[in-house]
C-alpha cells in the first residue's frame, strides 16, 4: 500500500490514520513460511511543527517447530516504529530519518523489512524447553526416556569393567 503524504507534509498540525493488514504468509523464512496470519499495522503519519512523524505498531504471529524439540510453536510479536519523514536530508544519513522523495510512502515495503529483521533467530516453544533424546528422538518435555544417561565409549569398556570389580 502507498500512503500519498502530500497533504501532511504542506499542512501543519495534519494527521493520517493508518490501520490496515500485510499478508506475508507466502515469506519463506529458513524453509518454512512462519507467517501464517496477517500482519497488523496500526498507526498515523502526523505533522507537528514541520516534523513529520510515521508512529506505528506492527503486531504479528510467528507459527513455526520448536527448534528443540520440533513441537509446532506460536509466539506473538509487537513492534514499535517511529520514524521521521523526508523527503530529502542534507549531510548525514540518519537511522531515524525516512527518506520519502516523491512524498508517497510504500509503507507495505517498510513493514516487510521491519518483520524480517525482527523475526527470532531461535524460536522454542517454552523457554525451558528440553528437546529431544539424541539416541532414541522422544520429547523430553514429556517426561524421561529409557536410554541410559552416561554411554560409555567403547574403547574404553576394559576400563569400566575395572572400575566395577
Amino acid at each position: 500500500m502507498v500512503i500519498d503524504l502530500k497533504h501532511v507534509f504542506v499542512n501543519e498540525n495534519s494527521s493520517l490514520p493508518i490501520e490496515y493488514s500485510l499478508d506475508l504468509s507466502n515469506v519463506d523464512f529458513s524453509g518454512i513460511y512462519p507467517l501464517k496470519k496477517p500482519v497488523k499495522i496500526s498507526g498515523s503519519v502526523s505533522n507537528k511543527a514541520s516534523l513529520v512523524e510515521l508512529n506505528a505498531e506492527i503486531s504479528y504471529e510467528y507459527d513455526a517447530p520448536c527448534d528443540r524439540c520440533g513441537a509446532p510453536a506460536v509466539s506473538k510479536y509487537t513492534l514499535r516504529l517511529n520514524k521521521s519523514l523526508a523527503p530529502s536530508i542534507e549531510g548525514e544519513d540518519s537511522e531515524s530519518i525516512l527518506l520519502v522523495p516523491d512524498m508517497k510512502l510504500d509503507i507495505d515495503e517498510l513493514v516487510y523489512s521491519e518483520v524480517i529483521v525482527s523475526l527470532p533467530m531461535k524460536h522454542l516453544c517454552k523457554e525451558d524447553c528440553k528437546g529431544i533424546c539424541a539416541k532414541c528422538g522422544k520429547n523430553l518435555n514429556e517426561g524421561k526416556c529409557d536410554c541410559p544417561e552416561k554411554e560409555i565409549d567403547p574403547r574404553l569398556s576394559a576400563l569400566a569393567d575395572l572400575l566395577n570389580n
